[in-house]
């Protein structure tokens, strides 16, 4: 007797991510595309530069993408057939004011082929300490056009500051500043802010925190604080998508922000035990699936 087929196994969502990608290290797409792919997430990426390695060494090579080939290459995904199974759009460092509209146009032609697709807009625009890195005139148009497409937007601390032109000093500064981005979201997602590299005066001094704001409160995830000096590029970047994978897979914020909390501090935690200037993706990965360390997220609102 011939044993019956076996039930298909489930497609698996897909991203679209457009960001930077270097040759050497892991910023953008080099930092994001492997952990979504080891969380079982097919990657269309899309790279927006092309370069030896990041900025933060002070020199490269390499070459910025005209924004006209986001939309070229978009139209020939679209001419496979695929795009109305793209899950979400993941976006992060956009070098000018071209991809930026681009980036916009790239989401809303996923939306149209799928309109329960997601947008989740990594705000990349500066930090604690190097201030805004990006061209001058970014800050503005991020706002302006990448804000109202977003269901899901990642500032740091700094970003979250610029964005909002709030002080941030305090857990309900944080809140305040949070809900106020939330307000300018796209009205029809979930609209959920993601405050990374939180640091603030009433908490420990030796945690580093992550806020999550939503329509149905706020989570607060703390991890232990590592002496990463420098801090390690690329783990915004990182964390992003490792939430945003996780959200779209179980669509509970919670969790999402306790895993990939978890995943990024176990990351971090070999980097700092290897010496390594480059975050330890590839060395580290298992962290992604099954964290070797467990930090819940508490509902704080």
């Amino acid at each position: 007797m011939t044993a019956p087929f076996p039930d298909a196994a489930p497609s698996p969502l897909n991203v679209l991510s457009i960001q930077s990608w270097v040759s050497f290290g892991h910023v953008g797409n080099a930092a994001a595309v492997f952990p979504l792919q080891r969380l079982g997430i097919e990657v269309w990426a899309i790279h927006t530069v092309q370069f030896s390695n990041h900025t933060g060494y002070g020199a490269w090579t390499g070459a910025v993408f005209p924004p006209e080939q986001i939309a070229e290459l978009v139209d020939g995904i679209e001419a496979r057939g695929t795009l109305d199974s793209c899950a979400g759009v993941l976006s992060g460092y956009m070098g000018s004011g071209g991809t930026v509209a681009a980036v916009v146009e790239a989401v809303r032609r996923v939306r149209e082929a799928n309109a329960a697709a997601l947008y989740c807009c990594d705000p990349v625009m500066g930090d604690v300490g190097r201030g805004v890195f990006v061209r001058p005139e970014l800050p503005d148009l991020i706002a302006a056009q990448a804000l109202g497409a977003a269901d899901i937007l990642t500032p740091n601390q700094f970003e979250l500051e610029l964005l909002t032109g709030r002080e941030v000093r305090t857990l309900q500064g944080a809140l305040a500043a949070a809900q106020s981005l939330r307000e300018r979201l796209h009205p029809g997602g979930p609209r959920i802010v993601v405050v990374t590299s939180l640091v603030r005066e009433d908490a420990p001094a030796d945690q580093i925190e992550t806020l999550a704001v939503t329509d149905d409160g706020a989570w607060l995830c703390s991890t232990p604080l590592l002496p990463l000096d420098p801090p390690r590029n690329g783990t915004g970047d990182t964390i992003a998508a490792l939430f945003f994978g996780h959200y779209l897979q179980q669509r509970d914020v919670g969790a999402a922000l306790s895993l990939s909390m978890s995943a990024l501090y176990g990351l971090l935690k070999r980097t700092h035990e290897a010496g390594s200037r480059e975050i330890m993706l590839v060395a580290a990965q298992d962290e992604f699936t099954s964290p070797s360390q467990r930090f819940e997220a508490e509902k704080i609102a």
